[in-house]
C-alpha cells in the first residue's frame, strides 16, 4: 500500500512538472523592469492604457514565438508589429478582449519586440494585460530610455493622417493613418530619439473642428479626460515641436461653422488675438519645459501658401517672447491636394532635420 501510495504520488509530481513547464512564460503589464513604454499612457497593477498616436510598447526576449492579451475600445486602432528594428506586420484589433500572435517560428535568439500605435486617440483606447512567450523563453531587461527626446504639439499632419490613401480620397479612417511614417517620427528615429506625439487630426490653437483646443488638450494623460493630468516631469524633451494653426487658418473664416461661433460668436479674431494666443500657448509649453529647444514650425499645407498671414502671426508671436531657444521653421505649401503623402511627409522630416542640424546642440 505505502509503495502504491509512493508510486501515485510521484506520478502526481511528475504531472504537475510537465502541465507546468508547459507554460508560456508570461509577462505582466506593470512589470517595467521589462516593458518600456514612450509615450502618456496609464499604468495600473492590471492594465497599461495607450491612446496617443505613435505610443509605443517596447520588450526584449529570447525565444520563437510571443502573443499578446489586449482590449481594444472600438476596433479602429491598427498597430505596427516592429520585429529587431523592422516593420513586421500591421495589427488590425477587434473591438474587445483578444490574444493576437505577433510572431512565432523565430530562431531561438534575443529579439527585440515592438507594438507602435499608428492611430489617433480618437480611434479608441486600448488596454494591455499581458505578453505571453513560448515555454523556455527567457525575459530581457527592457530597452534604455534613449538620451535624446523629442516631443510634438500638431494636428492631422502629424498623426499620419490619410498617409496612406493613395486613391487621392485623403480618407481619414484608421486604415490609412499611419503616425510611424509622420515627418516627426522620421525625424524621431533619424536622431534615435524617444517620441511623445501629444497630436488630434482637426485640432488647433483657437478653434478645432470639434469644442476641444490644444490649450485645453496638451496636458492630459487621455485626451477626453480633463479631470486626470499628465506629469510633465515624467518626461522632459530636449526638442519640442508646434505644429498648429492649419486649422485655424481655416476655421476662422467660416463663421457658419458651430465650433467658430462656440468660441468666437459672430466676429472672427484679430491678427492680434490670433498672435496672443499661439504666444500665450508656446509661453504654457516652455514653462512645463524650461530647457529645451522649441521650433515653432507650420506646414506644409496652404496656412504656408504664398501670402498666407499666418506665419506672419508665429513669427512676430516667437519675436515678442524674445527666447533664444525658440525657433521659427515654416514647411513650404505642398500644392497638391489632400493631406501630405509619404513622399510629401519625407520631405518635412529632411528639412526638420537639416533645421535641427543646423541650429540645436543637444
Amino acid at each position: 500500500m505505502n509503495k502504491l501510495y509512493q508510486y501515485l504520488s510521484v506520478a502526481l509530481l511528475s504531472v504537475t512538472y510537465l502541465s507546468c513547464s508547459a507554460q508560456a512564460v508570461v509577462l505582466k503589464n506593470n512589470d517595467l523592469q521589462h516593458i518600456r513604454y514612450t509615450g502618456r499612457v496609464a499604468v495600473s497593477d492590471s492594465n497599461t492604457m495607450l491612446s496617443w498616436t505613435a505610443t509605443s510598447v517596447k520588450v526584449n526576449f529570447k525565444g520563437t514565438s510571443a502573443k499578446v492579451l489586449l482590449n481594444d475600445e472600438a476596433g479602429d486602432n491598427y498597430y505596427n508589429v516592429i520585429l529587431d528594428g523592422r516593420v513586421k506586420s500591421v495589427l488590425h484589433l477587434q473591438k474587445g478582449k483578444k490574444e493576437y500572435t505577433l510572431a512565432e517560428g523565430l530562431p531561438d535568439n534575443k529579439h527585440e519586440l515592438e507594438l507602435f500605435k499608428r492611430t489617433e486617440w480618437s480611434m479608441g483606447r486600448t488596454w494591455l494585460y499581458r505578453f505571453s512567450f513560448n515555454k523556455g523563453a527567457t525575459l530581457l531587461n527592457a530597452p534604455a530610455p534613449k538620451k535624446r527626446r523629442i516631443e510634438v504639439f500638431g494636428n492631422s499632419i502629424t498623426c499620419g493622417y490619410a498617409v496612406e490613401d493613395t486613391s487621392g480620397k485623403d480618407r481619414g479612417t484608421a486604415p490609412y493613418e499611419n503616425g510611424y511614417i509622420s515627418y516627426a517620427t522620421i525625424t524621431a528615429r533619424h536622431f534615435n530619439a524617444d517620441y511623445y506625439s501629444t497630436s488630434k487630426s482637426g485640432i488647433g490653437i483657437t478653434v478645432s473642428w470639434f469644442p476641444l483646443i490644444m490649450p485645453e488638450m496638451y496636458d492630459r494623460l487621455y485626451a477626453n479626460d480633463s479631470t486626470i493630468k499628465w506629469d510633465f516631469k515624467q518626461y522632459q524633451p530636449q526638442v519640442v515641436i508646434i505644429n498648429l494653426f492649419q486649422n485655424d487658418s481655416w476655421l476662422t473664416n467660416m463663421p457658419d461653422n458651430p465650433q467658430f461661433k462656440s468660441r468666437f460668436g459672430t466676429t472672427p479674431p484679430t491678427a492680434e488675438q490670433l498672435t496672443s494666443a499661439y504666444r500665450n500657448f508656446v509661453k504654457t509649453i516652455r514653462s512645463k519645459y524650461p530647457d529645451a529647444n522649441i521650433i515653432c514650425a507650420l506646414g506644409n499645407m496652404d496656412a504656408t501658401k504664398e501670402g498666407s498671414p499666418w506665419p506672419g502671426y508665429i513669427k512676430q508671436a516667437t519675436a515678442d517672447l524674445n527666447d533664444k531657444k525658440i525657433y521659427t521653421c515654416f514647411f513650404p505649401y505642398k500644392q497638391t491636394p489632400g493631406h501630405p503623402s509619404a513622399t510629401e511627409q519625407q520631405a518635412m522630416a529632411d528639412q526638420l532635420i537639416a533645421f535641427i542640424d543646423k541650429n540645436i546642440k543637444w
